[in-house]
């Protein structure tokens, strides 16, 4: 590796060919502000569209100043990172930029968390010297995700991961000057774009341009309401995150004191989307089983490789980029709506409880659980499986407005019978874990012994795409994995033109799985916090006495009750689902 010698503020460093000053800076401990910029340590994208100018530095016989995000280094390069010139620069393109922007601060959903806010308080500025027109653009409102374009700074970062990171391209940069805006193409909204409401964007947005359509005083209302009875389920992946709202390390699991802070908010029953994802795994083991034997049988006809279903990011992209590959995916619903669907059509009738009466409500690492919630075919005569869902950072938010500090609470545990569940289940969260959980169940059902060794492996880590071989009997199944939009595409693509060749695959939309969600606290761009996420929830799989799905005696006693087995009517009728090309949603 070619090393090329600079000077910043006085300190030699020798760096690689090609790195830009900022990176060079960064080796030496000098920090340097930046906005626009956003590295994203996992997969080597970065946002380097130097378009806001605030890490602008001096470089010796350079006449204008340089963007340190976006200028690589030279051999012998002298660089001024903290000179006046530099420092006066600065804190006028911030005046600019506040000068165009809404002061709204107090209510804006990122107050708190806004880079653009935490930018002006290091920059020193109080008062704006610039006045004049400001840009106004209408706000446009989805299931999952409002856009408040007059809060958009230009960073071109949710550009950069939507188009490059999920290949998604849902949003650009359109018109010129003053009236230039992020939006989807003609400007259109969201919801008839083709954005599969990943949340991705909203996690990369510095300010409060992109946010998610907050239910929060919609689910304060109905704990409110003493005529409704109010029940909520919570996913696998929040349990490892919701801790760093409160000054825990990622992957600490707070669930004992998540599930108190839940019950003294006012929650009627607090269940676990994770005994759900058993269930789940209960009928797409089953599908695999059923498409694996019909394949040896000589079924010329049977659809392979089987897709797993569980993420509504990917189904939307599924519906919207692959339209003549949708008999591929499971069929059986995510988690969240299978959840709803037996604690609305089963455990309700069971309690005596009106349908119309019960409110289901979700806490989930993931902005696009609102969008799939609100689909038509999770509702029965207009009521939904699930009435809402709130992402990790709602549910923070809503503990510290009720002045509930979180890991003081004593421990407590999920109400049953919807609430117990195995460390397959749990691992749903992260990536490769659907599928790992899958085969433990498929491999004894198919094989008819034991599995003693639950853990395979080969299935775990991070790259992007993975393969992997899993021996069941005599027989070889092969195995992908693909996590983040822009990976999967990859896969599909390989698949397409038979370059690959697997009997089942899991696709996740967010890097690292729902770990890595839109929902979850800002990692901003450090990929080793969504891997840390991860590992809490492999340690609590690693921990569970029951770690196979088909083993949870509650669900056990509910296909006994009311479903019979896997794949029958009535769970066909209970807990799958249909696609839909684009142009039908």
């Amino acid at each position: 590796m070619e090393l090329i010698n600079v000077n910043i503020d006085g300190k030699l460093i020798a760096v690689p060919k090609g790195a830009t000053i900022l990176s060079a800076a960064e080796s030496l401990g000098i920090s340097i502000p930046t906005l626009c910029h956003l590295q994203m340590s996992d997969n080597g994208y970065k946002n380097d569209c130097a378009s806001c100018r605030i890490c602008v530095v001096e470089v010796e016989g350079r006449r204008n100043l340089a963007p340190s995000c976006s200028t690589p280094v030279h051999e012998g390069m002298v660089v001024r990172t903290n000179t006046m010139n530099v420092m006066q620069k600065r804190r006028t393109i911030m005046e600019l930029l506040l000068s165009d922007h809404p002061k709204d601060c107090l209510s804006c959903s990122k107050n708190g968390e806004c880079e653009l806010q935490d930018l002006a308080v290091q920059l020193g500025v109080r008062k704006i010297r610039f006045e004049g027109k400001m840009s106004t653009y209408r706000p446009d409102y989805s299931a999952s995700i409002i856009r408040d374009m007059d809060k958009c700074i230009m960073c071109r970062r949710c550009e950069t991961m939507c188009n490059e990171v999920q290949t998604v391209g849902a949003l650009s940069g359109v018109n010129r000057g003053f009236d230039s805006v992020v939006a989807p193409a003609f400007e259109q909204n969201l919801e008839d774009s083709v954005c599969t409401y990943c949340g991705q964007c909203v996690a990369v947005c510095p300010v409060g341009a992109l946010h998610e359509n907050d239910h929060t005083w919609k689910l304060v209302k109905d704990l409110a309401n003493t005529k409704k009875k109010v029940i909520v389920q919570v996913a696998p992946a929040v349990r490892v995150a919701l801790g760093e709202e409160f000054g825990e390390k990622p992957g600490t699991n707070v669930e004992p004191q998540m599930i108190a802070g839940l019950k003294k908010l006012g929650f009627d029953q607090v269940f676990d989307t994770t005994w759900a994802a058993d269930l789940t795994i209960m009928e797409e083991a089953s599908e695999l089983k059923d498409r694996l034997e019909r394949f040896l049988g000589g079924d010329k006809d049977v659809k392979l490789p089987l897709l797993t279903s569980c993420c509504p990011a990917w189904v939307k992209f599924f519906e919207h980029n692959y339209p003549d590959m949708l008999d591929i995916p499971s069929s059986a619903k995510s988690p969240q709506q299978i959840f709803g669907a037996i604690a609305k059509g089963i455990w309700a009738k069971e309690e005596g409880i009106a349908r119309e009466d019960l409110i289901v409500v979700s806490v989930m690492p993931c902005l696009a659980k609102k969008y799939e919630s609100s689909r038509d075919e999770f509702k029965v005569d207009g009521n939904p499986d699930v009435d809402y869902s709130i992402t990790t950072r709602e549910l923070a938010k809503l503990l510290k407005q009720a002045n509930i500090d979180l890991m003081s609470l004593e421990a407590s545990e999920f109400d049953n019978p919807l609430g117990e569940y195995t460390g397959a289940g749990v691992i749903f969260g992260r990536t490769g874990g659907v599928i790992e959980a899958a085969t433990r169940t498929a491999y004894e059902w198919i094989t008819g012994e034991t599995l003693e060794e639950v853990d395979f492996k080969a299935l775990r880590g991070f790259e992007g795409i993975r393969s992997a071989t899993v021996k069941i009997g005599d027989f070889d199944l092969k195995i992908g994995i693909a996590h983040g939009l822009g990976e999967a595409r990859k896969m599909l693509d390989m698949i397409k033109v038979g370059e690959a060749d697997y009997h089942a695959i899991e696709i996740m939309a967010c890097k690292g799985g729902c770990v890595g969600g839109g929902g979850q606290p800002y990692h901003h761009g450090d990929f080793s916090v969504v891997t840390k996420r991860a590992e809490g929830l492999q340690s609590i799989d690693n921990n569970k006495a029951i770690r196979k799905s088909h083993e949870n005696p509650y669900i056990k006693e509910l296909y006994a009750k009311h479903l019979d087995k896997p794949m029958s009517h009535k769970a066909h009728k209970l807990l799958h689902t249909k696609y839909f090309p684009k142009h039908k949603i």
